[in-house]
């Protein structure tokens, strides 16, 4: 059997506190949590994943959550070890893991990066201490630029990630904090506006009309800032909010945008493998902590969703995440997932509107500078009026 690329993806659901805007899967646990029982139950689980994927190699692990620098640094070490005793890995896999910037997680750093983490994506999100407060931060300006300099002198790559177009921020600020934050990054920044999620603190606030965000003019010319500043430090954009030196894009994200195989465990982890018939199969594992650790202790996994993708709804994916980078789509590649005849006519209504073009002797769909501004109306229109 030939081999193909894997992605790990390993979920750490624990937070100091939620923060305002997060709808990720994560949860506060004031009585304490037993990192063992957690790293336990994690490892059992990449053994199960591992005998529903033969054949193929870990080019990238990504630790998520949650706060995975709240993770003890043996149990990150114990992760890997189990990737790399279940899996062949390539040499230069890369190994992320997402952590928060206050100094008693930065003292971990030095930990992580013997246990072979070589990636850190370092969550600032502001250079403002009003707005960090407002975030639900629990770190200040000063302590979140010193773990990231720490971390910098530590990890061979590093990510510099922040949130703009926050309540009040205008276009003339962000330009000031982001030139500031390029002095600091070191080849990899994530830049995502603010968006208002359903079932978040800020939703609520919202829904009741006390907060406001940046109207979508500033928001636009947010991002346009973000295009034309992060461009001229060499840092371009790979993918609508993530921006690189070239070969510091971030590897395993890449393979969601591409639409490859990943393998996710621990509570709330999604995956995406391919089945021996080509079909694409979604898994989801349960999201509360202590009933995952009690289903993956019964039958060595905490799977509760496993569903066929196939098809129209399996090109319709690979549509929604190709479509954020920089290479777009190939056109061969949705005919073959969908089954159906690309009907070209629509899309030249994109093109002669200036937000998409043809790349690659007209096989990619790449959206334009201006496309990406509208990306779900353009990702929406394509799959509704092309792959028909």
């Amino acid at each position: 059997m030939s081999q193909r690329s894997l992605g790990i993806y390993v979920h750490w659901p624990f937070c100091k506190a939620k923060c305002p805007y997060c709808d990720f899967n994560s949860h506060v646990r004031h009585q304490g949590v037993e990192p063992d029982q957690f790293g336990d139950a994690l490892a059992a689980e990449l053994g199960w994943f591992a005998d529903q994927t033969p054949g193929r190699t870990v080019t990238s692990v990504f630790f998520g959550g949650g706060t995975p620098s709240l993770m003890p640094p043996a149990i990150v070490g114990r992760v890997i070890d189990q990737v790399a005793r279940l899996w062949p890995v390539t040499d230069d896999v890369e190994i992320t893991l997402e952590s928060n910037p206050t100094s008693a997680e930065a003292e971990n750093f030095a930990g992580y990066r013997s246990a072979g983490v070589n990636r850190v994506s370092v969550g600032i999100q502001a250079l403002d201490e009003a707005d960090l407060k407002y975030l639900g931060r629990q770190h200040s300006v000063q302590e979140g630029l010193a773990a990231f300099r720490m971390a910098a002198g530590i990890f061979p790559r590093t990510s510099f990630d922040l949130i703009y177009a926050r309540p009040g921020q205008t276009p003339d600020q962000w330009r000031l904090e982001l030139g500031r934050a390029l002095q600091e990054q070191q080849g990899h920044m994530s830049l995502y506006q603010l968006t208002i999620e359903p079932e978040t603190a800020f939703f609520r606030l919202h829904e009741a009309g006390q907060l406001e965000t940046p109207g979508e003019d500033h928001a636009a010319e947010m991002y346009e800032i973000t295009q034309e500043l992060t461009s001229a430090a060499g840092l371009p954009a790979y993918e609508v909010s993530n921006h690189a030196r070239p070969g510091h894009e971030c590897r395993h994200n890449m393979l969601y945008w591409t639409y490859g195989e990943y393998a996710g465990v621990g509570p709330g982890a999604h995956s995406r493998l391919v089945a021996d018939d080509g079909s694409r199969l979604a898994l989801a594992t349960e999201k509360h902590p202590e009933t995952w650790l009690a289903r993956v202790s019964a039958s060595h996994n905490g799977v509760v969703e496993n569903t066929v993708v196939a098809g129209e709804d399996a090109a319709h994916e690979c549509l929604l995440m190709g479509m954020r980078t920089v290479n777009g789509v190939s056109l061969k590649r949705l005919q073959q997932m969908s089954g159906a005849r690309i009907n070209r006519g629509p899309l030249e209504h994109l093109v002669s509107d200036g937000l998409v073009c043809l790349a690659n002797s007209g096989d990619h769909v790449v959206a334009t500078a201006a496309g990406r501004q509208v990306l779900n109306s353009v990702i929406e229109f394509i799959a509704s009026r092309t792959l028909r």
